[in-house]
C-alpha cells in the first residue's frame, strides 16, 4: 500500500535530514506562518522565519541525528515515530520522540513533539 501524501512528504524530509543532519532542508515543507512545538521550550517558534533562525544558531560541536521507524497521515496530520540521538561536544543522549505534523496544502503549519524523557532532554540541552 503506498504512503498517504502527507506520509509521504514528510518521510521524504527525514530521509533528507537523516542524510545530511541539515534541519533546513525541510523549509519548503513549512507553511510560512508554521507554529513549531519543541520539547522543553514553554513557548513555540512561530513562522518559518525565526524557525530557520533558530536552527541556524545551534552550538558548536551540537547537533541532532535522526532515525524515523513509522510515518503514518490522512489528510490533516502525520505522526512520525523518531529516535534521536542528540550530541552536545562530547557528551550524547538517545530518545524516541513522537512528531505530530498539522498539514494544510501539503505544508506543515504545526508541529508538536513528545518525548519519552523530556526532563532528561531538558537537562542535556540546558536551554539551548
Amino acid at each position: 500500500m503506498a504512503d498517504h501524501p502527507n506520509a509521504a512528504k514528510i518521510r521524504a524530509a527525514a530521509e533528507a535530514i537523516e542524510a545530511s543532519g541539515d534541519m533546513t532542508s525541510q523549509m519548503d515543507m513549512l507553511d510560512d506562518d508554521v507554529v513549531w512545538h519543541e520539547i522543553g521550550r514553554d513557548e513555540p517558534i512561530r513562522g518559518k522565519q525565526a524557525l530557520m533562525e533558530r536552527w541556524s544558531n545551534v552550538p558548536e560541536g551540537a547537533g541532532i541525528k535522526t532515525e524515523t521507524h513509522d510515518i503514518v497521515a490522512n489528510d490533516e496530520h502525520a505522526i512520525a515515530l523518531v529516535t534521536a540521538t542528540a550530541t552536545m561536544g562530547d557528551q550524547e543522549l538517545v530518545y524516541r520522540t513522537a512528531e505530530i505534523y498539522h498539514m494544510r496544502d501539503g505544508k506543515i503549519t504545526e508541529r508538536w513533539a513528545f518525548s519519552d524523557d523530556t526532563e532528561r532532554i531538558n537537562k542535556f540541552f540546558g536551554g539551548v
